[in-house]
């Protein structure tokens, strides 16, 4: 295997999210039935070469070089770095060959749970920002080629009044700074954009009650959620889990949980950390829960069932902000088009009157 080979294998291995769960479930299932590592690893490749008669598979490629680390006195999670993506590698930390079965399967349902509220989000954003460049486009198209078209038919002597004053004042501000109103629409989306991951402290929990960074806090908490539900079954203690969360998250959540730990490391439990933030992550419902649970035996299998119930809830919700955007924007993408053919419209009757 050239280094081009390697290369390609870890790409097609870490962008195929579908198939790589897939091979990892069958790892799974294999070592549950009394496979060795080895052994597993070795039918996998012999299945993604078709028995060996394609051995430049990308996944069979994989499973080889899985094997190698291997046989070099790897442990799986350094055998796995760099070939699954961070937060992968980071679940299946705990699984050596007691465990690891657990850790695969965690590790499948966190990934799943995570494409679901990805999905859920992506639908919460993605139509409201296309009304809203539709908006923007509709606003800069008419401002440009349909008004002053008119205004050059009616001359200079005519006084604008109601509707078509203000469509002409837009068409004006158009004319002349059309690109600076592309440009600004552009830096607000990068600002905002940066602006999910990278701002932290107690402002940013005032916009987390307004999208999109409401959005972007259901979609990070769950993944936080699950990802925490999953490391303490595998047997990591809690605060372990949550170091090593916040060492591997965005600045937004790595924030959140280093002030959580503090208050960990004061006696605290999680439920009651959190509330001591101040920040409402992930909201106060889970707050409350983890603040009751916390104190109870079973405290891993109750972790599971409120993330379990705080990802289904999340997508509902997704759903349902989804909704109401979609709403809003279908309403203002509807008003502007209403002001606009009524502007023209009166700029018609009013040419009309003045020319007669």
């Amino acid at each position: 295997m050239n280094r081009l080979e390697l290369w390609y294998a870890r790409l097609i291995f870490r962008m195929n999210t579908e198939k790589r769960m897939a091979t990892i479930r069958k790892l799974a299932s294999l070592l549950r039935n009394d496979f060795t590592l080895m052994d597993a690893l070795n039918r996998l490749e012999m299945i993604e070469s078709n028995g060996g008669k394609n051995p430049n598979e990308p996944f069979a490629i994989v499973m080889r070089v899985w094997q190698q680390n291997l046989e070099r006195g790897m442990s799986f999670s350094e055998t796995t770095r760099g070939w699954l993506p961070d937060e992968e590698t980071l679940l299946v930390t705990s699984g050596n060959i007691s465990n690891l079965v657990s850790a695969l399967e965690n590790t499948t349902r966190v990934v799943e749970s995570a494409g679901r509220i990805r999905r859920a989000m992506r639908n919460a954003v993605a139509y409201p920002l296309f009304l809203l460049a539709l908006t923007l486009g509709i606003i800069v198209l008419v401002g440009i080629y349909l008004v002053p078209p008119l205004i050059e038919v009616a001359g200079d002597d005519i006084i604008w009044r109601g509707t078509a004053r203000g469509l002409i004042s837009m068409s004006d501000f158009m004319v002349a700074n059309w690109y600076w109103f592309i440009i600004g629409f552009g830096l607000l989306m990068a600002v905002v954009g940066v602006s999910l991951e990278n701002w932290s402290g107690r402002m940013r929990a005032v916009f987390d009650k307004i999208p999109p960074w409401s959005i972007y806090k259901i979609h990070i908490s769950v993944g936080w959620l699950m990802s925490l539900s999953s490391m303490v079954a595998a047997g990591i203690t809690m605060p372990d889990a949550m170091r090593m969360l916040a060492d591997n998250s965005s600045k937004y959540l790595r924030s959140i949980l280093e002030d959580t730990l503090h208050y960990v490391a004061n006696g605290d439990n999680l439920g009651v950390a959190l509330l001591k933030t101040g920040r409402g992550f992930p909201n106060n419902e889970i707050i409350g829960d983890l603040m009751i649970y916390a104190e109870m035996t079973d405290f891993d299998k109750n972790l599971t069932s409120i993330a379990n119930d705080y990802l289904n809830e999340s997508v509902r919700k997704m759903e349902s902000i989804s909704n109401v955007l979609n709403s809003i924007g279908i309403l203002m993408v509807s008003a502007i088009i209403a002001w606009v053919v009524l502007g023209t419209f009166q700029m018609q009757d009013q040419i009309t009157a003045a020319l007669s």
